[in-house]
């Protein structure tokens, strides 16, 4: 639910007002672009998603009526911006996250190591960063969409139910096979680079 701030502010917006709506745009605009720049790859398909995604939450603030966070209802908007991009553009992106079993299985993590000044660490890193993106270019649109949006977002199962209008069994059983999925992948190109804890 919006606080009592956020509700102000989107009330004031309803109504037209432009102030208001710079300020929940200032607020939410870095989480937006973010998200954005995960599901795209480009700096600048981002920056215009991010836009268009503004752009329909200005012009559908009155089918918000509360239900959810307005950043989830955002996240929403994005995510399907986005989606739609990648389907008239047919392009496949490359970005890095981390991805773990689904919860109630063993843990599992894919490590990108820490930042090192020593340049065999820093190529390692690097080649690392490569071969879970390649293995991210291969999934499907679906699987990569609920790995950024738990993984990289953060967001809770109920977060994404909300943004993709599914159960929250039908978010944690996506999760799971997107997960497996990538592990496999990883497996089979031999870049699966050990085992760490994670919390779902």
């Amino acid at each position: 639910m919006p606080t009592e701030e956020e509700s102000d502010l989107i009330t004031r917006a309803r109504t037209g007002d432009q102030e208001a709506f710079a300020r929940l745009v200032t607020e939410h605009e870095t989480q937006v672009y973010n998200l954005a720049l995960r599901m795209t790859g480009n700096p600048d398909d981002a920056a215009e998603l991010t836009q268009e995604a503004f752009l329909n939450a200005w012009c559908g603030l009155a089918r918000f009526h509360g239900e959810s966070a307005f950043a989830t209802w955002l996240y929403r908007l994005t995510s399907n911006a986005c989606i739609d991009f990648l389907r008239k553009e047919k392009r496949r992106r490359t970005f890095s996250l981390t991805a773990s079993e689904e919860e109630g299985e063993e843990n599992q993590e894919f490590q990108i190591p820490d930042e090192s000044t020593s340049p065999e660490r820093e190529l390692g890193r690097r080649e690392q960063r490569r071969a879970v993106a390649d293995g991210l270019k291969r999934l499907s649109q679906e699987h990569r969409q609920v790995l950024i949006l738990r993984e990289v977002n953060g967001l809770t199962y109920l977060e994404i139910s909300r943004v993709l209008g599914v159960g929250e069994g039908t978010v944690k059983s996506r999760i799971a096979r997107a997960r497996r999925a990538l592990r496999r992948i990883l497996e089979r190109d031999g870049n699966f680079f050990g085992y760490g804890t994670s919390e779902c």
